[in-house]
């Protein structure tokens, strides 16, 4: 078999499971179908899907691409005993349908942004994944007043070489190929809205990177589809930024590592930020 044939039948495969990227025991979960929490906001022309859990402080998840709430079926219940969590369904994701022709990464950050305003929360902790984590840097950089402390795996900031391994470069490309030769139901334009944005997106600059304010914990796997390099670079200009690269992971790190994730992100939200220079590096 091609591996243009494989493709297709991957898309097939997307389209089938609601593009869901991740474990399929995930669409077991009440998450992203909990009628007793979950709401609609009508945000910048879509209804917006969200559901809150526990109670505190606010703490927003955002999902990657093809993905949707249940994402963080393993996260949503660890950090709803501290934390309000808002668990949101991207626009063109999910239970958030939006029949738009154009979607970005600017678009889904100022989607947030106006759910923040709907949802009267002036300012709130961010954890987002692979196009969440995107979608979080760009909040952060457009909105730095509503971002208190920014977590990022697998997150992104340039679609080449700097970013992938050589071998993935070209997969968006035959996967949207492979997408427009299916019958273009309402279903299928809508999955390749959403694959675009891995072809086309994200461009952020490091000038941006270097405005943002808040304390920031960038994670990343070692053999990641996002280079462990580029993973340090976008660490390297957030100026409060820590780094954590995980071994011997993919990009799943909050699935594959889910103890070990939970832990180090309630710590970073809850530990004051320190400046570690000169000789005090040894410590």
């Amino acid at each position: 078999m091609t591996k243009r044939f494989l493709l297709a039948i991957s898309a097939i495969i997307i389209i089938g499971s609601a593009y869901s990227q991740y474990p399929p025991v995930f669409k077991n979960s009440i998450y992203g179908h909990n009628q007793k929490v979950g709401h609609y906001a009508n945000v910048r022309g879509f209804k917006m899907y969200y559901e809150i859990y526990g109670k505190g402080e606010p703490l927003i998840l955002i999902h990657g691409n093809g993905g949707s709430i249940n994402n963080f079926s393993g996260q949503i219940a660890y950090f709803a005993k501290n934390y309000q969590v808002i668990v949101v369904d991207s626009r063109a994701h999910g239970k958030s349908v939006d029949t738009g022709d154009s979607l970005s990464y600017e678009m889904m950050a100022e989607d947030f942004s106006a759910l923040l305003d709907a949802l009267h929360i002036r300012s709130c902790n961010v954890i987002g994944w692979s196009d969440g984590g995107n979608n979080g840097l760009l909040l952060a950089i457009h909105h730095p007043e509503k971002v208190k402390k920014l977590v990022v795996t697998g997150a992104n900031i340039w679609i080449d070489s700097r970013a992938f391994p050589a071998d993935l470069l070209e997969i968006p490309d035959l996967l949207l190929d492979s997408l427009s030769k299916l019958p273009q139901t309402a279903e299928v334009k809508n999955a390749i809205k959403v694959w675009k944005l891995v072809y086309q997106e994200p461009n952020i600059s490091l000038p941006q990177l270097n405005s943002i304010k808040c304390e920031t914990l960038v994670i990343g796997g070692d053999h990641d589809l996002i280079l462990p390099t580029h993973t340090m670079l976008i660490a390297d200009n957030i100026p409060k930024s820590n780094l954590w690269i995980l071994p011997n992971s993919g990009h799943s790190t909050l699935i594959n590592y889910k103890n070990q994730f939970n832990n180090t992100v309630e710590s970073f939200l809850k530990t004051p930020y320190r400046i570690i220079k000169g000789m005090n590096r040894i410590n």
